[in-house]
């Protein structure tokens, strides 16, 4: 893979910025699981290799199962996901792949049985912070 510039270095301001975004995140509701479900399937889905392995490894040091970070990508097909987390699961692509539909009435009414306001804006804004993260490393080709 040919090398790229490191915006980490180039432009340290906007880091900050974006490790502000992780901070934030670091103080909501979000469950570790919740959050880095969420970073997988967005990760998975950008195709962003750095945050695949950065997330599927810290998911295990939360207490994920293999078997569940191997069957994220194929969450519909199996049980092993509660109703709740299948919901952010959906939510997920549906965001990150925001230019087919955006969040569907749909979902975003299932997400209300199951979330409150507040918790629903978070799991909106972790999904926001994976597509940048993904976007700056899957550009700049960030080595992991």
């Amino acid at each position: 893979m040919e090398k790229r510039i490191q915006i980490d270095v180039l432009e340290p301001e906007a880091y900050k910025a974006m490790y502000a975004l992780e901070k934030y995140l670091g103080t909501t509701k979000l469950t570790n699981t919740h959050k880095e479900l969420i970073k997988i399937r967005a990760s998975q889905i950008n195709s962003c290799a750095f945050c695949i392995d950065m997330h599927t490894k810290d998911a295990l040091k939360y207490g994920e199962t293999q078997q569940r970070i191997f069957l994220i990508s194929a969450w519909r097909e199996t049980d092993l996901f509660s109703e709740e987390e299948k919901v952010i699961l959906q939510i997920t692509e549906e965001v990150t792949l925001i230019h087919q539909k955006g969040l569907s009435s749909e979902v975003y009414k299932k997400a209300l049985q199951f979330f409150d306001e507040n918790y629903l804006a978070q799991i909106i804004m972790a999904i926001t912070t994976i597509n940048a993260w993904n976007r700056i490393a899957v550009s700049t080709h960030k080595p992991f």
